[in-house]
C-alpha cells in the first residue's frame, strides 16, 4: 500500500485496513447473508498466517463463503473434496513420464496438485485416512511440498480452511490432537436467524447475480501479514494471554479446581502465540494500533476450543470446552 508514490507508515496502513475491512464485509454480504463473526475470524486467521477449521452442518454455505472471500481478495482458490480413497499425491501433485520430442528420451515431470493455490478448502478433512491428512498438514506447516526428493515452495499467501460435519461421524478419521493444534482457529458456523434465512431464500431463488469488487490483492495481503508481526503488544497483555493458557493445564499449580476436575490435557504454547497474533490482527482490523485484553477474550474461544481435552467428569457433568473457556475468562477478569 503506497500513498502518492511514497511508502506509507504503519499507522496509515492501519487506517486504510479498517476501511478495506468494512468494504470486504460489505462485498461478502452481497453473497453471504449474516455470518459476520465467522467472516471476521477468517480474515484474522488469514492475516495472522494461520489456518482455520470450520465445523458446521451441510448447507450453511461454507464453500460459498470461502470462494467469495477468495474473489474479494483476488486470490487463487481450490476446493479439495476429501474421500476415503483420496491419496496424498491427489493433493500435493504427482510425477508423470513425459516424452522429450527433441531427444526421444523419457523424463519425469512434476504436475502440481490442487494444494498449489492461495486459499485451499479441504472439504470434510476427517473423511480421508491419516496418511492423506498428513500430506495436507505438512504443507500447512512448512508451506512446501516434497516429491521425489524435490522441494516445491507454495505460493504466498497460503491459507487452508478445513471443514468437518459435526453430525455424521461413522466412517471418519478424526484428526488427532497434534494435528488439530496446527489450526489457529476452530470456527463454528451456526444456523442463520429466521430473518436471515428468509433473505437467503429470496436472494438464492431469484435471478439476482451480485457483482463483486476486489478490495485487496495478493501483495497487499502479504504486506498486511508483515504489519501484524510489527504491531506492538504491552507486557500485561502478553502475561494475561500466557497465564490464561497455563491455567488450562491441570498439572499447573495455578490451575483452578474445575480445570483439574474436567480437563485431561490443556493447551500448549502455540495457543499463547495464536492468542497474541489473533489479538494483534483484530485490533488493526478495527483501526487500533495495539491490542487490549478484550481482544484476547474475543479470540479465546476459537483458539482454545480444539486444544482442550476434556475427561469423563466433564462429559458426565454436561460441560463443554466452550463452557470451560467462558468460566476461565470470567474468573480472569
Amino acid at each position: 500500500m503506497t500513498k502518492e508514490g511514497t511508502q506509507m507508515n504503519d499507522l496509515e496502513i492501519v487506517d486504510e485496513l479498517k476501511t478495506a475491512h468494512d468494504k470486504i464485509i460489505t462485498e461478502i454480504g452481497k453473497v453471504i447473508v449474516g455470518q459476520k463473526k465467522v467472516i471476521n475470524e477468517l480474515l484474522i486467521g488469514l492475516l495472522s498466517r494461520g489456518h482455520c477449521l470450520l465445523i458446521g452442518v451441510p448447507g450453511l454455505a461454507k464453500t460459498l463463503l470461502i470462494s467469495t472471500l477468495a474473489n474479494v481478495l483476488n486470490l487463487k482458490f481450490n476446493r479439495i473434496q476429501f474421500t476415503p480413497d483420496l491419496m496424498p499425491s491427489d493433493i500435493t501433485g504427482t510425477e508423470l513420464i513425459e516424452d522429450d520430442m527433441t531427444t526421444g528420451r523419457k523424463s519425469f515431470k512434476f504436475v502440481k496438485g490442487p494444494v498449489f493455490a492461495n486459499i485451499i478448502l479441504a472439504d470434510e478433512i476427517n473423511r480421508t485416512p491419516p496418511k492423506t491428512q498428513a500430506a495436507l498438514l505438512q504443507a500447512m506447516q512448512e508451506h512446501e511440498v516434497t516429491a521425489a526428493g524435490e522441494t516445491y515452495r507454495l505460493e504466498e499467501p497460503f491459507f487452508v480452511l478445513a471443514t468437518q460435519n459435526p453430525i455424521e461421524q461413522e466412517g471418519t478419521y478424526p484428526l488427532p490432537e497434534a494435528q488439530l493444534d496446527r489450526f489457529m482457529f476452530n470456527l463454528w458456523v451456526d444456523y442463520p436467524s429466521s430473518e436471515e434465512e428468509e433473505m437467503i431464500v429470496k436472494s438464492t431463488t431469484s435471478a439476482y447475480l451480485p457483482k463483486l469488487e476486489v478490495i485487496l490483492d495478493k501483495e497487499e495481503i502479504l504486506q498486511l501479514q508483515d504489519l501484524v508481526r510489527r504491531v506492538p503488544v504491552s507486557d500485561n497483555v502478553v502475561n494475561y494471554a500466557v497465564n490464561l493458557v497455563r491455567k488450562t493445564r491441570p498439572n499447573y499449580d495455578g490451575a483452578p479446581n474445575y480445570i483439574q476436575d474436567w480437563i485431561s490435557w490443556g493447551a500448549g504454547p502455540r495457543a499463547s502465540q495464536y492468542l497474541i497474533l489473533g489479538a494483534k490482527t483484530r485490533c488493526i482490523l478495527e483501526g487500533r494500533p495495539t491490542p487490549e485484553i478484550d481482544d484476547i477474550h474475543a479470540v479465546a474461544k476459537p483458539v482454545l476450543r480444539h486444544r482442550l481435552v476434556t475427561n469423563f467428569n466433564a462429559e458426565a457433568d454436561g460441560v463443554t470446552t466452550v463452557d470451560i473457556i467462558e468460566k476461565l475468562i470470567e474468573n480472569s477478569k
